[in-house]
């Protein structure tokens, strides 16, 4: 990793993510009586369970209104959920100002054209490998996997890593990785 992008992470005390794209595939199931369902990456919320423990705070900001969004959330610990978010950037605007941290402490990772002046306003942006070619040029970060298939664990280790709590964070499963 560059020095400067390990900057950039080091700095990270919060992440919010778009869902629809990045904590899924995209794929939005209805069924018959109008029940919602979505594909979640078990690794992802692994991944967001120990970047919460390393310290960084993680809030979601999407565009739709789901149960499944607030019930994924719930499981996760993650309490700061922000749906049917019309202007992610002034919705961005808000919460930063709630909770008192400044734009170049927190990371944003989206996966489409809605999340691009999100994007503009924080220290790290990050899209995932399948977003638009439109949308990655106004990234800092591009993953190497696809939206819903690891894309937020790649991300969360990159995190951890850069602040040098990896080895704390995975310590009760015997892995030790850095130095």
């Amino acid at each position: 990793m560059d020095g400067a992008l390990s900057e950039k992470l080091k700095k990270i005390v919060l992440m919010v993510l778009d869902v629809d794209g990045v904590l899924t595939d995209g794929k939005i199931i209805i069924d018959d009586l109008g029940n919602e369902s979505k594909h979640f990456h078990v690794r992802d919320g692994h991944g967001l369970k120990l970047l919460m423990r390393g310290g960084v705070d993680v809030a979601l900001l999407t565009g739709r209104t789901s149960e499944v969004v607030n019930h994924r959330a719930r499981e996760l610990g993650i309490t700061t959920v922000r749906q049917g978010a019309k202007d992610k950037a002034e919705e961005l605007a808000e919460m930063l100002a709630e909770k008192h941290i400044s734009h170049d402490h927190v990371a944003y990772m989206g996966d489409d054209i809605v999340d691009v002046p999100a994007f503009r306003m924080v220290g790290f942006s990050v899209a995932v490998a399948d977003a638009p070619d439109y949308v990655k040029t106004h990234a800092v970060y591009i993953t190497e996997k696809k939206g819903g298939d690891g894309a937020v664990r790649e991300i969360c280790e990159l995190i951890l890593k850069a602040r040098g709590t990896w080895d704390m964070v995975t310590e009760r499963y015997g892995l030790r990785t850095e130095g």
